[in-house]
C-alpha cells in the first residue's frame, strides 16, 4: 500500500465522529452504490457465503415508523439515508434446498457468524461514506427493537437485524472523541489482569471528560443531580443511561426474537 493511501485511511480512522445533525441535502443513489460495492468487496465473509443484506431507507413514511421505533432520535428525520445491516442465511438456505444439500446456518453459530460479518461490512460502509465527507452514525437502538425492525422491513426467516447507520451531509462538527488508553486495550501473548491502581489510571480522564460532557446538557445534568449520581461509573448503569433491569429485558427480547427466526432452539 502506497504512502498516500496510508495516510488517507489514517485520516479517516483519526477524525471519525459520530454526526448527529444533518443537512437534507440528498445522498447520490451511484455514490451509495459506489460505497456499498466497495465495502462489500474489503469485507471478510465465512467462507464467502456473504450471510449479509443491507436494507436502504429512504422513503419519509417509513423512515418515521424507524424513528418511532429507535426512540424518536431526530437525526433519522434529518438524515436522507438509513442502512439496516442484516445478518441473512435466508438467501442461502434457500440455495440450499434448490441444490438438494442439508439445510444448516438456521442455528446459533449461524446467527453469530453472520451478525459478526454484517457488523464488518457496517464499518468498511462507514469508513467509505467519511472518506467521501459524509457523516455516519451507528443506531445502537437497533438490539431494542429487533422483532420490530424486522416486521418492518419485512425480514424472512434466519434474517435478523444486527445494526442501522444514518448518513448524510454533516449539519455539526463535533470534537472528536477520547479513547481508553491503547495500554489498557492490546495484551501481549495473554491477557494483563489489571490491578485496581491501574484500573483507576485507565479511567481516570474518562471519568473527567465524560463526567464533564454529560454535565453539559442542563437537562440531563438535571436528572443526574435528581438521582444522586456523583461519578460517571454510576450513570453508565443508572436508570438514566444503561439500566441493569432493561438490559435483562432486552436481552430476554433479542432471545425470543432469535428462537422466532430459529437462530435458537
Amino acid at each position: 500500500m502506497s504512502t498516500t493511501h496510508v495516510d488517507s485511511l489514517s485520516h479517516v480512522l483519526l477524525h471519525h465522529r459520530s454526526i448527529r445533525s444533518y443537512r437534507p441535502d440528498p445522498v447520490d443513489p451511484a455514490l451509495i452504490e459506489e460505497v456499498c460495492a466497495e465495502a462489500v468487496a474489503g469485507a471478510s465473509s465465512s467462507g464467502n457465503l456473504n450471510s449479509i443484506s443491507l436494507i436502504l431507507t429512504r422513503d419519509p413514511e417509513r423512515k418515521r415508523r424507524l424513528w418511532e421505533l429507535h426512540s424518536e432520535q431526530d437525526m433519522i428525520l434529518e438524515a436522507p439515508l438509513l442502512i439496516t445491516f442484516c445478518a441473512d442465511w435466508f438467501r442461502t438456505r434457500e440455495w440450499l434446498r434448490l441444490r438438494g444439500a442439508r439445510d444448516n446456518f438456521n442455528n446459533f453459530l449461524g446467527y453469530h457468524v453472520g451478525a459478526f460479518d454484517a457488523m464488518i461490512l457496517a464499518q468498511n460502509v462507514c469508513l467509505g461514506f467519511e472518506a467521501r465527507g459524509l457523516g455516519i452514525c451507528y443506531m445502537g437502538t437497533t438490539l431494542d427493537v429487533m422483532p420490530e425492525i424486522a416486521e418492518l422491513l419485512e425480514l424472512p426467516d434466519t434474517c435478523a437485524p444486527v445494526t442501522t447507520i444514518v448518513v448524510g451531509h454533516p449539519a455539526e462538527d463535533p470534537a472528536k472523541r477520547d479513547r481508553l488508553p491503547m495500554s489498557a486495550l492490546i495484551h501481549d501473548e495473554t491477557y494483563h489482569r489489571p490491578s485496581e491502581e491501574e484500573l483507576l489510571r485507565t479511567y481516570e480522564q474518562r471519568e473527567v471528560r465524560g463526567w464533564a460532557r454529560y454535565m453539559s446538557y442542563p437537562e440531563l445534568k438535571a436528572e443526574i443531580e435528581r438521582r444522586g449520581i456523583t461519578s460517571l461509573a454510576q450513570f453508565y448503569t443508572s436508570d438514566a443511561k444503561y439500566a441493569p433491569d432493561d438490559f435483562m429485558r432486552t436481552s430476554e427480547k433479542i432471545r425470543a426474537f432469535l428462537a422466532e427466526k430459529h437462530f435458537l432452539p
